[in-house]
């Protein structure tokens, strides 16, 4: 008896709410134009803080979006949860599914690092300016990481397999990898993804502790990731979902399949551990090639991590050619979160709708701010490239040590 054919997973969906576009399109059209939006931090109370740079979402109204009961339910990284998984949804032409006939058919899996912040000072603030009676009910799951996913899935009533990725910046992709394994082992639909939101006081004091954080006060310098200026990363805001569903079931209903799923593997070389994070990523990106059935030569472009630190450059770029080989210094590689800033979890889902998008047009985008390359890459800066990938890298690594490689494959491959 033959084995029955595996299920593979698609992406038939995305939404973005990010820095340079609320929706998916006007992401795109800056992503490829080499736009930066990065500038000087304008959220109230962060005034005196030495972070001067990020990338700010400011042209997302969340009272638009959500409705008010989940509104004041929520932080604004669930806001823009919600809002680009209704995106997302509705790109795969799934508004609303029928969760009635078969409500444990659709699912949600996110990640994120920041949680949420600004709810969480809010109440903290009324905990100790007028007493522990001013404090809302929703403090105790709107400040918490898993949240998102919470509140996607009670909003749509999804009451598949739901779940939180805790990788630190790596689970963007570890919660799309999720999605797909669950995708084929039965499940119908994810959607998977992450929306960060770090910018309030709070959660930037937080974040001041990283000695990769950039100080530095011109948003065209702020960060430069693989050159001699590379001071540091920038935060962002925002970020983006994904649907993941069965390629044939996709195809069935009539679905734009716009990516598959092809590959992951994820590995961990401890915390700030730069120069260790090269053997991580090779293993990781290794085994994502394994797991997609694809040779180093196949890749097309890859979407990097791109810290912005210098010894963390140089061991992503040195990794990339000891995985690839000598394939590693022709493929083109690109990291257009310069333009945006580095969303945490965020912000390799956001590559990987970037890399899909990619893949779809048949450009490549630059690398903002980015000119003087001192590694032995050949990154795309100033412009798109064009070209016709039909296969994505997306790297990420994060600052307490995770690393994960993700391979997506375009989506009329057969």
């Amino acid at each position: 008896m033959s084995e029955p054919h595996p299920r593979r997973a698609a992406v038939t969906g995305i939404g973005v709410v990010a820095p340079n576009g609320a929706v998916t399109e006007t992401f795109w059209k800056s992503t490829r134009e080499g736009i930066s939006v990065l500038d000087r931090v304008t959220r109230e109370g962060c005034e005196h803080l030495p972070l001067r740079v990020a990338g700010e979402v400011r042209d997302f109204d969340p009272a638009s979006a959500v409705e008010e009961r989940y509104l004041v339910q929520t932080d604004r990284f669930t806001h823009f949860a919600m809002a680009a998984a209704d995106l997302a949804l509705d790109d795969a032409r799934l508004g609303r599914p029928d969760t009635d006939e078969a409500p444990f058919s659709v699912g949600v899996v996110t990640a994120a690092g920041s949680g949420g912040g600004e709810f969480g000072q809010r109440e903290l603030q009324q905990l100790w300016g007028k007493g522990s009676r001013f404090v809302g009910p929703y403090q105790s799951i709107a400040w918490f990481y898993a949240a998102s996913t919470g509140q996607i899935s009670i909003r749509r009533g999804f009451k598949g397999p739901c779940s939180v990725v805790a990788a630190d910046e790596a689970g963007g992709l570890d919660a799309l990898a999720h999605a797909a394994r669950a995708v084929r082992r039965g499940t119908d639909v994810i959607v998977a993804g992450s929306t960060e939101a770090p910018l309030a006081p709070y959660s930037v004091v937080c974040q001041l502790g990283y000695d990769e954080l950039s100080t530095v006060e011109d948003p065209t310098r702020a960060y430069r990731p693989f050159t001699t200026a590379a001071c540091g990363f920038v935060p962002a805001e925002g970020g983006a979902m994904l649907v993941v569903e069965a390629e044939e079931s996709a195809r069935e209903r009539g679905a734009r399949v716009r990516a598959l799923v092809a590959g992951h593997a994820a590995t961990f070389t401890g915390a700030s551990q730069w120069e260790k994070s090269r053997e991580g990523l090779v293993e990781a990106i290794r085994a994502a090639l394994d797991e997609a059935d694809c040779a180093p030569e196949e890749i097309d472009v890859v979407f990097a991590d791109a810290l912005g630190v210098p010894a963390a450059d140089r061991a992503e770029a040195l990794a990339i050619v000891d995985a690839l080989g000598a394939h590693g210094r022709r493929v083109p590689v690109t990291a257009p979160k310069t333009g945006i800033g580095r969303g945490y979890c965020a912000a390799p889902v956001l590559d990987a709708a970037a890399a899909v998008l990619s893949m779809e047009h048949g450009l490549i985008p630059p690398t903002p701010n980015v000119f003087d390359v001192c590694h032995d890459l050949d990154l795309v800066t100033v412009r798109a490239r064009a070209a016709e990938p039909r296969t994505a890298l997306v790297l990420s690594r994060g600052l307490m040590g995770s690393n994960s490689a993700l391979v997506l494959r375009h989506g009329d491959r057969v």
